[in-house]
């Protein structure tokens, strides 16, 4: 005999399974945390791209199939943008992957 009370095990039992709980709370969270920084750091990459296009598309001369003038000049911006966005989403560079275990390896250190 264990000198224990049902009252007792159960009461161990409880704070058993609220461990498990919080744990499996803890790994929400922290897989949350993760794909946010993951978003975020894609998200980094894009803008990062777009700027590093940018100058390459200022050389190109307009187009007169679409017409040139202010239109084209605002419609070709938004067209790096997404060309940014869009290699960054298929890979990218690598830097998103290398700042987002950057900012993970961050957290980790924190209290």
């Amino acid at each position: 005999m264990t000198g224990l009370t049902p009252h007792t095990l159960l009461a161990v039992q409880g704070l058993a399974e609220d461990s498990g709980a919080s744990a499996t709370q803890a790994r929400l969270e922290q897989t949350k945390r993760s794909k946010a920084v993951g978003e975020a750091s894609e998200e980094f990459e894009a803008i990062f791209l777009s700027q590093m296009l940018a100058p390459m598309f200022e050389t190109v001369d307009e187009d007169p199939l679409f017409g040139g003038g202010p239109g084209e000049s605002m419609y070709r911006s938004l067209l790096v943008q997404e060309y940014g966005e869009i290699l960054a989403q298929t890979g990218g560079v690598g830097l998103a992957d290398q700042l987002q275990q950057e900012l993970i390896r961050l957290q980790e250190i924190e209290p």
